[in-house]
């Protein structure tokens, strides 16, 4: 079975299909088999992938369905890594996708109203965990305001680890989108490696 890492929010606006698309493309990179789960009704991420001219890095399937911890095995059989861009606001769908999980990582913006709304992801989790005991969570401080910006605190508040990597709000991630590639195939450094050293985390949590 692969590896696999839901990115959950039930507050929209936090950059989870950046996030997801970006992490694939960072996986893939590294050469691994990559399957992106789009499981928001909105289909930002089959969006992004029709957007695509060049070869894809990586299949793209849209299931925003309360049924993918019982559908994904049979349509990740071929694969290491399956990513899963989860639903705001869809709370069956965002069960499901934990339940499929191995890691959950919880975007949130370095706001202290951010860090408020993910009381409901964390309580989604803590239901999750009576049945998947060994799930793994983490949060993730994304769309900080420039490099020297301090993080708002407010994730420590909640028993789940903070990644050490934050990701930064940059221009580059939007242009990038509208034209289905990411920020590793433009001159956009800093923001490729932000993604490179996510990668590398996350690549540790999965071990």
């Amino acid at each position: 079975m692969p590896k696999v890492i839901s990115i959950l929010n039930q507050k929209g606006g936090v950059g989870k299909t950046t996030l997801a698309v970006h992490l694939a493309t960072a996986f893939a990179r590294k050469g691994r088999r990559v399957l992106l789960l789009d499981a928001d009704p909105q289909g930002s991420a089959l969006d992004w992938a029709a957007a695509r001219r060049g070869e894809p890095l990586f299949p793209v399937v849209g299931l925003p369905k309360s049924s993918i911890h019982k559908e994904l095995p049979a349509l990740a059989s071929n694969f290491e890594l399956v990513i899963i861009d989860g639903p705001p606001r869809v709370y069956d769908v965002a069960k499901s996708a934990c339940g499929a999980s191995d890691l959950v990582l919880i975007p949130v913006q370095p706001s202290p109203y951010d860090v408020w709304a993910a009381k409901e992801i964390i309580d989604l989790l803590a239901e999750a965990e009576i049945y998947k005991p060994d799930l793994k969570r983490a949060f993730l401080i994304n769309r900080k305001y420039g490099d020297r910006t301090r993080c708002h605190r407010g994730p420590c508040d909640y028993p789940n680890p903070v990644l050490k990597t934050a990701v930064c709000q940059r221009v580059a991630f939007a242009e990038t989108a509208a034209q289905g590639l990411t920020v590793f195939e433009n001159s956009a450094t800093s923001a490729a490696q932000e993604i490179a050293q996510l990668c590398e985390e996350v690549q540790e949590l999965l071990a």
